[in-house]
């Protein structure tokens, strides 16, 4: 006998914030979510991802201010590495804060293993979540052909912060200049800036950051051409990246750009050996950590060798490709080119820098 139907209760009629989130794109550019982050509050479960690190702690930053407010802001935040057993996450999301009705604040970090392992889980926590917290994930890549992001698209937030096209960093960073340094950029000087020094928008917001300090409330072109790095210090910064990275072909194409240009060997050692003698610093404080018995802490090396903060995933990654054995050679490489450069040796100057950068970029042994 079949069972009797019964009347089914009529769903229930979204609320304000789902029907607002349920407008929104599947992604929100990082640079629109930035003018204005009030206009897109935090959902429940909010995705940053992309490559580009200045947009996406810039986002993450933003989603802080919101979300923890007062005194005791710290007390209702949690960071985990990717490794978090599931089950800590979802309770730390469920924990009521000690502090007034805030939510709480649980991040994610590097969470693309993370994703991929619970994401039936997932799945299932964004189509209910928990009213005490927000849940933060911060990945590389944001696949639009799961459901996970289907489901954060209709009842979350994602940010997208992968790197921006040139078109668009001008105006951007004229915001930014004002948010930050309280200072005017004029247009002309933006695109200027942006020309030669690239879309690096960590590098671009220092840069401002520099000129704010000598502007009188305005940085004019004719400042920018006076103070800015050449596009020669930019192509010699982009051919140690190359080479770091494994790119050997585009190092030595950079390289022979420079010299061709006419830029000094010396100078050009000089450009590059600053980042260098960083990651060799840090190497050493690897090995004085590991030879006293002690974990060594690679991030926590390459910030105390002074490493910007800006670039510290990407130099933490280089060091890891370029390996101790290597890092350890640094500083005698660096001497060496030095001195062969100053006549110590037969061989071309051009040939001396692709030897540093040829031990730079070659595959480990």
């Amino acid at each position: 006998a079949s069972r009797p139907s019964t009347p089914r209760a009529a769903p229930p009629r979204p609320s304000h914030l789902a029907r607002q989130h349920s407008a929104m794109p599947a992604t929100l550019p990082a640079f629109e979510y930035l003018a204005d982050p009030a206009a897109h509050p935090a959902a429940a479960v909010c995705v940053v991802f992309g490559e580009e690190l200045f947009l996406a702690r810039e986002a993450v930053a933003a989603l802080r201010r919101e979300v923890l407010a007062g005194d005791e802001a710290d007390y209702s935040l949690a960071v985990f590495p990717p490794t978090t057993p599931l089950a800590d996450v979802f309770e730390e999301l469920a924990t009521l804060s000690l502090f007034g009705n805030s939510r709480r604040l649980v991040i994610v970090e590097d969470a693309d293993e993370f994703v991929t392992g619970h994401r039936q889980a997932l799945e299932d926590y964004v189509a209910d979540p928990s009213p005490a917290g927000v849940l933060v994930l911060r990945l590389k890549t944001w696949s639009a052909n799961t459901r996970l992001y289907r489901l954060v698209a209709s009842r979350g937030l994602a940010i997208d912060c992968r790197r921006p096209k040139e078109a668009a960093v001008a105006s951007w960073l004229r915001g930014l200049a004002q948010r930050h340094h309280q200072v005017e950029l004029s247009a002309d000087a933006a695109g200027l800036l942006v020309a030669m020094v690239g879309p690096d928008l960590g590098l671009l917001d220092q840069e401002v950051g520099k000129l704010a300090l000598t502007a009188d409330k305005r940085i004019t072109s004719e400042q920018v051409r006076e103070e800015v790095g050449s596009w020669r210090n930019r192509s010699a910064w982009d051919m140690l990246d190359a080479a770091l990275e494994g790119r050997l072909d585009e190092a030595l194409v950079l390289l022979n750009r420079l010299m061709l240009a006419g830029e000094s060997p010396l100078g050009v050692l000089g450009q590059i050996s600053a980042t260098l003698r960083r990651m060799a610093a840090a190497t050493r404080l690897v090995l004085l950590a590991e030879a006293a018995g002690r974990r060594p802490n690679l991030r926590q090396a390459l910030e105390e060798a002074g490493v910007n903060k800006f670039y510290l995933a990407k130099t933490e990654s280089q060091m890891r490709r370029l390996g101790r054995r290597r890092g350890a050679n640094l500083y005698q490489w660096l001497l060496s080119a030095q001195f062969d450069l100053r006549g110590d040796s037969r061989l071309p100057p051009e040939v001396v820098l692709e030897r540093l950068l040829v031990r730079l970029g070659s595959p480990a042994t």
